[in-house]
């Protein structure tokens, strides 16, 4: 999602509420910006986080608080 061609992607991370979206790295690949080209690892779904917040025009605490319940909600079956 940060890579530049990435557009569509982009689209439709806008298009979609918070309380639909599950975010990840794709580790041990397809490492985001600014670490392309070094091996992916799942701390990186900060970044990721981080750059949804970006697209949405909210704070990575909302998308982190809000992809943490929709996790839960979604494998554990219940809300924070």
């Amino acid at each position: 999602m940060t890579f530049r061609q990435a557009t569509e992607l982009k689209e439709v991370v806008k298009a979609l509420p918070l309380e639909r979206l599950l975010i990840e790295t794709d580790s041990p690949y397809l490492a985001p910006v600014p670490h392309r080209g070094k091996e992916n690892q799942p701390a990186y779904v900060v970044e990721v986080a981080a750059y949804i917040a970006q697209l949405k025009g909210c704070s990575l605490a909302e998308v982190g608080r809000k992809t943490t319940e929709n996790f839960r909600n979604l494998f554990l079956q219940q809300k924070l």
